[in-house]
């Protein structure tokens, strides 16, 4: 996909996608592809086959044993689940390896992985819902690889999103939120997923989804999963107020929500 014309004026380099990320997204479109194509693609890569065996052994999948190989990943987690990993690494490794990055890449994981469970419990695209959470922060990493002495203390600066949002846009011209979602345009995510990603600073600050949004329950994913991680005391009010904008059950998601984290820290806590 093209990337908007008004962000290229601003000299501030979009990534390019790595040849092994998009070898996997043309293979996940196959309904053909098995366990053993996708193992072997990623296992090409040695780095990145590290780097997922790594990451699919973190206590947060809740794994019983240690995994030896990528294949004995996609056979306990699934084929997507892996994928998705694959792609949180492969997005990692396009930026610098920074302390001040090391937090976005840590939240991206945790929120990754919750949007894939949440869409699973109320039917909609885990894939998606992956992708949403996991390219959330990653404009932000933009702006660091683009000018991190003049955006490192805006990181560090105290406040919310929005905050910064208003900061990057007087600095830069142009917020995260937006960045991101020319990221996940150039990447050829979903277009609800690039949705989820241009508009998240704004749903979880005001509650309120863009009506014009003709597929708007990654929207309400990215809200939930939000309230989840930053406070959890406000999970069935931000779910009474976000579901009915996206046509989503509250009661359903609420369960599925509740079901999620009690996953999440069984896993932590195993």
């Amino acid at each position: 996909m093209a990337i908007d014309p008004e962000l290229r004026t601003l000299d501030i380099d979009i990534p390019t996608q790595p040849e092994a990320l998009a070898e996997l997204s043309l293979l996940l479109t196959d309904a053909d592809a098995n366990l053993n194509a996708v193992s072997h693609l990623i296992e090409g890569d040695m780095a990145l086959a590290s780097a997922v065996l790594k990451a699919v052994n973190s206590s947060i999948y809740g794994l019983k044993g240690r995994v030896q190989s990528v294949q004995q990943a996609v056979t306990y987690l699934g084929m997507r689940e892996v994928a998705s990993v694959t792609f949180a690494m492969g997005l990692k490794a396009v930026f610098p390896d920074t302390v001040e990055l090391a937090p976005i890449w840590e939240r991206a994981s945790v929120r990754g992985l919750l949007m894939s469970r949440l869409a699973r419990e109320v039917g909609l695209d885990s894939w998606a819902a992956h992708s949403a959470g996991l390219f959330e922060e990653c404009g932000k990493a933009i702006l660091f690889r683009h000018a991190s002495a003049r955006y490192r203390p805006m990181l560090r600066a105290p406040g919310n999103d929005t905050s910064l949002a208003a900061a990057e846009l007087a600095s830069f011209g142009v917020s995260h939120d937006a960045l991101g979602a020319a990221l996940c345009e150039s990447w050829g995510l979903a277009a609800p997923a690039v949705a989820s990603v241009r508009h998240h600073v704004t749903v979880q600050s005001t509650g309120r989804i863009p009506m014009q949004l003709p597929r708007r329950g990654l929207c309400a994913l990215s809200a939930i999963a939000h309230a989840m991680t930053n406070d959890p005391g406000s999970l069935e009010a931000a779910v009474e107020a976000i579901a009915p904008q996206a046509d989503l059950d509250p009661t359903l998601l609420l369960r599925g929500a509740r079901r999620v984290m009690q996953q999440i820290e069984d896993a932590m806590t195993a």
